[in-house]
């Protein structure tokens, strides 16, 4: 491994010394485009109104690749390029995490992927692969990932994708031949099986003491501290998917959800499904206290849950009552 972190300190201080200052702004916009906030825009936007079957897929892939990319850093508990050298210029100032495996490379290649796939268009695959190449590239230009960081989350997403592509089908017939309530038992039983992998590796680094170094370069390049070790964001893909997952199966018992209308129903559909998410996630989040421990942990996922329900089946059955959108027969 030390082989890969020395030629990729080299291989960063040469891409960033060669390419140009005028690159950040670019980089910094593609690597937004891998940002787990990014698709959190995007999601209830073509959900609510684009195209309610790939929202769903969308939300589903996102937050089951967050959770394997959370184990897999606490698993390989993998540095910064600029914890380790002063030479390696920090040009995204907001990263705690441990390094391997690249977030924002392997959820590029789960959603883009998952665009690409769905629109089964070859012109679409050529744009998807093209950002995820970029949004990988931007990783190492802004100093945040090492080349083989960036490589094995494009591996890792590689294999959420084709494990959504192959299963989809069948877990989403198996699951339409059960009732509501066994379709919430089972749901359950999914955030608590996300709870136990990403607790599991939590305990791998529970008494992790961050190098003395780490934390020097860190402050030297004007960024966040490191804190790699934190548990909360299992909580938070846990609540969301048994969110999404009530949320679906709720609106789908009184028919399901159509993303169809007119241009100006489905603009208004994602600016009041917006306020609702904000409400939810910025209200609760100054309500429920932040910390570790059960109760936060149990504040966490509830706070979480609500805003995956909001997204999958409060707003629609809103839009739906209010006439912004119709049900229909399936997704």
């Amino acid at each position: 491994m030390q082989i890969f972190i020395e030629s990729g300190i080299a291989f960063i201080i040469a891409v960033q010394s060669s390419m140009g200052d005028w690159l950040i702004a670019p980089m910094r916009f593609f690597s937004y485009l891998g940002n787990e906030e990014f698709f959190l825009l995007v999601l209830p936007l073509i959900y609510w109104s684009v195209d309610s079957a790939l929202g769903l897929r969308v939300g589903f892939i996102l937050v089951t690749s967050n959770l394997f990319n959370y184990a897999g850093k606490l698993i390989f508990a993998g540095p910064r390029p600029y914890w380790l050298s002063s030479h390696v210029r920090a040009l995204w100032l907001t990263e705690t995490t441990f390094g391997i495996p690249s977030g924002h490379a392997q959820l590029a290649v789960s959603v883009w992927g998952m665009f690409a796939a769905y629109g089964r268009r070859i012109w679409v695959w050529v744009v998807a692969i093209i950002i995820i190449f970029l949004i990988g590239l931007s990783r190492i230009f802004l100093g945040v990932h090492f080349p083989h960081d960036v490589i094995f989350g494009w591996l890792i997403g590689a294999v959420i994708l084709w494990a959504f592509i192959r299963f989809w089908d069948p877990v989403a017939a198996w699951v339409g031949k059960q009732t509501l309530r066994q379709q919430i038992v089972n749901a359950f039983i999914g955030s608590l099986l996300f709870i136990a992998l990403g607790l599991g590796t939590w305990t791998l680094r529970s008494g992790y003491q961050v190098p003395v170094t780490w934390l020097f370069n860190a402050q030297l390049a004007g960024t966040e501290l490191p804190d790699p070790v934190d548990a909360n964001s299992t909580f938070t893909s846990a609540g969301t998917f048994f969110g999404l997952a009530v949320g679906a199966a709720w609106i789908m018992s009184m028919g399901g959800y159509n993303a169809s209308g007119s241009i100006g129903k489905r603009a208004i559909r994602y600016v009041v499904g917006l306020v609702g998410i904000l409400i939810l996630y910025m209200g609760l989040g100054e309500i429920f206290p932040r910390g570790d421990g059960f109760i936060f942990y149990l504040l966490r996922y509830i706070r979480y849950t609500l805003v995956g329900w909001w997204v999958a089946g409060g707003a629609p059955w809103v839009f739906v009552r209010f006439k912004l959108a119709e049900l229909t027969k399936s997704l």
